[in-house]
């Protein structure tokens, strides 16, 4: 079975596709509009596309919208480390800069989610505002799991995948494995019941299968778990979290499905304590872990009224 070229996740639109050079590496990005700087930084298995209802609709209503394959995914470089939360963080805050802009509204779904609260801490004179959809902070998602962690329930229990991905070898098979039929599954079960076997939902599936398919994605993909995960016994992970334990200085909006079934939506409120000032959380009913995709009219509309308030 032949593995799709990096080049094939540039699917064509109204945006703009081109390579930045950012933090030592190559970074892909989709861009669209003119405006204040919205940055959109995607969530595992997935890649830039994941914000095509975004790209328009936020550009429309008067940003420049950039999305960005993160390290490892899509058509953007994948070198063999640089995955931890130090080294993630500086590839965001570097590709701010060289787009030439001063600042950004930093959006993010899940681990994206977790990258924008990262970067708003370690390098804030970049970040203008910072929205995240289906995530938590880095620190309550952590306390999360430590508190159910011997009780296999609550949020230790929604992110089972977390052990299994520090396996070496074989969840990277099991990723690729029948053109990638694991990714749609999680997309399945994380998703809310209303979105699935929509015309939408089996194009994002297939797209997504597409782009876990190229090679090197799959093992970059799993090694930001691995790092989250080992660096809680080592001194750069408790670095880290010293790091980023402050409550950040620009406002923050949540958009958590009610029916989030990976990042618990009782997760996602405990972040209250690192929010900045005036800021929001606003619950979606009938919603899973993908708010962008499941119901892009909502969250978009909550994400410009956030924007446009600031």
């Amino acid at each position: 079975m032949s593995t799709p070229d990096p080049s094939t996740v540039r699917h064509p639109g109204p945006w703009t596709h081109r390579d930045v050079s950012a933090n030592g590496i190559r970074l892909h990005v989709a861009e669209l509009g003119s405006g204040p700087a919205v940055l959109l930084l995607h969530g595992f298995g997935e890649f830039w596309w994941a914000w095509h209802h975004q790209l328009r609709t936020l550009s429309a209503a008067g940003f420049r919208v950039i999305a960005m394959d993160l390290r490892g995914y899509g058509d953007s470089d994948k070198p063999p480390r640089g995955y931890d939360g130090w080294t993630l963080a500086g590839d965001v805050a570097g590709l701010v800069r060289a787009l030439g802009e001063r600042r950004a509204h930093l959006v993010g779904h899940a681990w994206g989610g977790l990258l924008a609260w990262s970067v708003a801490a370690l390098h804030p004179r970049v970040v203008a505002s910072v929205s995240v959809l289906g995530g938590a902070h880095p620190l309550a998602l952590r306390t999360a799991i430590r508190k159910s962690w011997w009780q296999r329930t609550g949020q230790a229990k929604a992110m089972r995948h977390l052990l299994w991905f520090q396996t070496p070898k074989l969840p990277e098979r099991k990723l690729v494995a029948s053109e990638a039929a694991e990714v749609e599954r999680l997309l399945r079960t994380w998703s809310g019941a209303g979105w699935r076997g929509q015309p939408d939902f089996e194009e994002t599936a297939r797209r997504f299968r597409h782009a876990m398919r190229v090679p090197g994605v799959a093992h970059s993909a799993l090694e930001y778990y691995r790092w989250a995960f080992r660096s809680q016994f080592r001194s750069d992970g408790r670095r880290f979290a010293e790091a980023v334990a402050g409550r950040v200085t620009m406002p923050v909006l949540q958009i958590h499905g009610a029916d989030d079934p990976c990042v618990l939506p009782d997760t996602a409120r405990d972040s209250a304590p690192w929010r900045g000032p005036d800021s929001r959380f606003e619950s979606l009913p009938e919603v899973g872990h993908f708010p962008h995709l499941e119901a892009p009219t909502r969250t978009t509309k909550l994400l410009t009224e956030f924007l446009h308030g600031l």
